[in-house]
């Protein structure tokens, strides 16, 4: 498996038209699954808070969650899609992180973290260490909405395209560790209280 600086440069290299499975229906498509995805983000995060989208690529959430009144930063360690970005939206404000520097480079907590399909991309390892960074770039009691997938047979991704399973179990002593307390929610993704390490 590639480590994270390598999946970077992947994303770097990748045509838009590969980056999301709509993109091959049509842009109508990939616009109308960001708008849908901030549309149920928007049912669990305080209205109006700031949000950094990290792994925001050119804006498909980011982009919606803005319009729909929140505080949104977009972060990417992958300066194409914050090119991308801020050729969508010029004034949203973005900076350039690989999750686990995301405290240092936004220089201040946040409300909320969204993590969507980067997760899954990672082995385990960088995966523990991006998690650990985006809890740390929130304030106690923010929020964390993180596409980290459970399995009962969990999978390593083999490429960067490839998707990370983990077991419940793993899952929970990560969150011990760093301070997430996951939360019910109706999302398709894992909802988190960012707490007090143990």
């Amino acid at each position: 498996m590639s480590g994270i600086d390598d999946i970077i440069h992947a994303w770097n290299e990748a045509d838009p038209a590969a980056i999301h499975p709509t993109r091959g229906v049509s842009e109508e498509a990939y616009r109308a699954s960001g708008e849908a995805q901030a549309e149920m983000l928007a049912t669990v995060l305080p209205k109006g808070c700031r949000v950094v989208d990290f792994g925001c690529g050119d804006g498909r959430v980011a982009i919606p969650l803005r319009e729909l009144g929140y505080d949104v930063t977009g972060a990417d360690g992958s300066e194409a899609m914050l090119a991308r970005l801020n050729k969508a939206d010029p004034d949203m404000p973005t900076v350039t992180s690989v999750g686990t520097d995301l405290a240092q480079q936004l220089g201040k907590k946040t409300d909320a973290v969204v993590s969507l399909a980067v997760l899954i991309h990672h082995d385990y390892q960088a995966c523990e260490e991006i998690i650990t960074g985006l809890r740390a770039a929130v304030k106690v009691n923010g929020l964390l909405v993180l596409d980290w997938p459970v399995s009962d047979e969990p999978t390593e991704a083999a490429d960067w395209i490839g998707v990370t399973t983990w077991s419940r179990e793993r899952q929970d002593a990560i969150c011990k560790r760093v301070g997430l307390k996951r939360l019910d929610s109706d999302l398709p993704w894992p909802v988190f209280r960012a707490v007090k390490a143990a």
